[in-house]
């Protein structure tokens, strides 16, 4: 029966809402998954910024030097700790490579600054004190592996 001002709802419409959200949390899934812990390059910025981005790192603790892992991690983290252990096994086994973990809830002004939106996020930064890739999630140890030896080979030169 129609009332004025009610639109009739077919039982099939429910069912369609349903699928829709599924396959849109589906999709997002996917893309997440892909992206996830992958290294990403960072985009050249001009000099301003550079310096910038440099004064925010010395402030965390980057020196400059050889290359630094830069982990901004939460205590209540789960992947964190993942994140943490990859970041250990690469430092111990690649030399030149330093580990900086940084406390997202104390240094939120650099949070900011760097626009890290989620933990773990991973700074590479190599040894002039420029962030050449960035990863959110746990990275690939043999991606980032491979994205750090020439960096410290530049260094050496």
């Amino acid at each position: 029966m129609w009332h004025a001002g009610l639109v009739a709802q077919s039982p099939l419409t429910g069912v369609l809402v349903v699928v829709g959200v599924l396959a849109l949390a589906t999709a997002f899934g996917w893309w997440r998954r892909r992206r996830d812990g992958r290294l990403r390059v960072v985009a050249g910025t001009g000099p301003a910024a550079a310096d910038e981005t440099s004064a925010v790192l010395a402030a965390v603790g980057v020196r400059p030097g050889g290359v630094t892992l830069v982990q901004f991690s939460s205590a209540v983290c789960a992947p964190c700790r993942a994140t943490r252990r990859i970041l250990d096994d690469v430092t111990r086994d690649v030399d030149g490579v330093r580990l900086l973990e940084v406390d997202a809830e104390h240094h939120l002004d650099a949070v900011r600054a760097l626009d890290v939106w989620r933990t773990p996020t991973v700074l590479v930064v190599d040894a002039d004190g420029r962030v050449v890739r960035r990863a959110s999630g746990v990275p690939v140890r043999a991606e980032l592996v491979a994205t750090i030896r020439p960096l410290l080979a530049g260094a050496a030169r």
